[in-house]
């Protein structure tokens, strides 16, 4: 191919995408509903293999569906994870709110002796029915589950892809392994990332359409 011969429609590049990767990938295995959850975590960052780590709960996907449709508010880790969601794939004017940036984070992390992103999510005031999506810090996620531990009320559906060599693995492991009863999408491993993290949400938005 020579440097003009490339693509240039859109809409032409994500119609061959998403047919590479449904011809690349087994998706047989997968439950219907989650077919366009993995289609585009594999689209988000080029690995088809990405879903020989994907967990997720039996009911992740019809509830997390029926949250964005209730108008559920959708709390991210991260002003990255955040901007990658699709605005306008959200059915019901859902609220996104990342506190990473609120001016109490920091003398709140200090008093609290954890980051500024596990700090920030003690200012989600409305956890119960929400949607989480945390795609870059462990800690996030961490302290996400010692609050429900602590009797917060949990959200409908926790998306926890954080990246990282330091507590990332971990993480996915305590969500995957919690004994709250919380639906979740993870991705094991090391990887993750804001763009895994936002691909899940949008997926579960493009199928309400």
């Amino acid at each position: 191919m020579s440097v003009a011969d490339y693509i240039k429609d859109p809409a032409e590049i994500y119609r061959q995408s998403f047919a590479t990767v449904e011809h690349e990938a087994g998706l047989g295995d997968l439950p219907c509903d989650m077919r366009p959850v993995a289609t585009r975590l594999i689209h988000s960052c080029g690995m088809i293999d990405v879903i020989d780590d994907l967990e997720f709960s039996e009911n992740a996907i019809k509830n997390g569906k029926a949250a964005l449709l209730s108008g559920c508010p959708i709390y991210t880790d991260v002003e990255m994870v955040k901007a990658g969601i699709i605005e306008r794939l959200l059915p019901a004017e859902n609220k996104l709110i990342c506190s990473l940036n609120d001016e109490r984070v920091p003398s709140h992390a200090k008093a609290i002796g954890n980051t500024r992103s596990a700090a920030s999510v003690d200012f989600w005031d409305t956890l119960e029915g929400a949607i989480v999506v945390i795609g870059n810090a462990p800690t996030a996620l961490f302290r996400l589950l010692e609050r429900i531990e602590e009797g917060t009320p949990k959200p409908a559906l926790v998306v926890g892809i954080p990246v990282g060599f330091i507590g990332a693995v971990e993480s996915k492991q305590a969500l995957s392994g919690n004994t709250s009863d919380l639906d979740f999408v993870t991705v094991h491993g090391r990887r993750g990332g804001s763009a895994m993290a936002s691909s899940v949400l949008n997926a579960l938005a493009g199928g309400l359409g």
